[in-house]
């Protein structure tokens, strides 16, 4: 194949030597090669997407897979509807959307179909403590991170400044960063504030804290969950707790979460399906190695990826 690698603009990422093929209808889907779309390089996605790599090219004879750096869930999205990726880590609400053609992919539903629901999601809204800022409502007229173009961050920042009463477009500086260009700027002061939705911890939300301690704080967001459901749709956004150790706070914070999904195109053989499912609980202890949050992907939740159907392939694992 290609090298879809060219296509993504990726150096080879998590490779390691893989076993040929012993059964020769495994060639047939992208000539034994995977690529996995994940996020920001600093971000959970990546690292629990180039853990997964990993795993794939030891443990799943015929096939390599590389961890393509994306600008996050909505990217990854848009990749597997053109081929670009062949797996990718995604948020629910972006999921649904595709799944239906409606938000961010008004008009364009997607044939998408679920290996596993995954770890939650935690909104971090940082904001510098010397502008003023006591609320999400507060931002307005602020230059405000809401990280990369078609991120799942990028669309959960504009959905809970809208709950929060603003009109992003007209009323936030809403700039389009990366991780490590957010961070870099939240500790030079250069900005107002950011959002970022990550699992715990998020290494370069931790690298923040360290470099610029008391310059730089949370706020608490549970508050916008009944807006964001009045707005977006009940039992997708949920309170949550960002705990103070995590990021060596003096408090715990009030958040609000939603769960992550691995996706696939749903013309994926079934039996890759299958075994790209078993990988995630197989070798769990290896991706929990690399990032601990992938210890939150448990079998009995696993299958709950409602609204997006599970893969026959995966439904199979299950049922085993």
């Amino acid at each position: 194949m290609l090298s879809r690698r060219a296509l993504l603009g990726l150096p080879v990422l998590a490779l390691a030597g893989c076993a040929a093929a012993t059964d020769p209808a495994s060639k047939l889907y992208h000539q034994g090669e995977l690529a996995i779309g994940t996020g920001n390089p600093t971000g959970v996605f990546y690292e629990v997407g180039a853990a997964y790599a990993d795993v794939i090219n030891r443990h799943l004879s015929g096939y390599e897979a590389v961890a393509a750096p994306t600008n996050g869930s909505v990217d990854n999205l848009n990749r597997l509807a053109s081929g670009n990726v062949d797996v990718g880590l995604v948020f629910a609400d972006n999921a649904a959307d595709s799944l239906h053609g409606t938000g961010t992919f008004q008009g364009k539903p997607q044939k998408l179909r679920a290996l596993a629901r995954i770890y939650n999601n935690y909104a971090h809204v940082i904001v510098r403590t010397d502008r003023g800022i006591e609320s999400v409502a507060d931002m307005r007229s602020k230059r405000i991170s809401t990280s990369t173009h078609s991120s799942g961050t990028e669309v959960m920042a504009i959905r809970m400044l809208t709950a929060a009463g603003l009109n992003p477009t007209k009323e936030v500086d809403m700039l389009p960063m990366s991780l490590g260009e957010t961070t870099t700027a939240m500790a030079s002061g250069t900005i107002d504030g950011m959002f970022w939705s990550g699992g715990l911890p998020t290494t370069g939300v931790g690298d923040l804290f360290r470099q610029a301690a008391g310059k730089v704080r949370f706020l608490p967001v549970d508050g916008l969950i009944p807006q964001l459901s009045k707005l977006y749709g009940a039992g997708i956004y949920t309170k949550a707790t960002l705990p103070k150790a995590t990021y060596g706070l003096s408090a715990d914070v009030p958040t609000v979460a939603e769960p992550n999904m691995i996706v696939v195109d749903a013309g994926m053989p079934s039996d890759l399906a299958y075994r790209l499912t078993g990988l995630l609980f197989d070798y769990q202890s290896e991706l929990a190695r690399v990032h601990p949050v992938a210890n939150d992907i448990l079998r009995n939740t696993a299958p709950d990826t409602n609204p997006v159907p599970l893969h026959p392939g995966a439904a199979r694992f299950y049922r085993t």
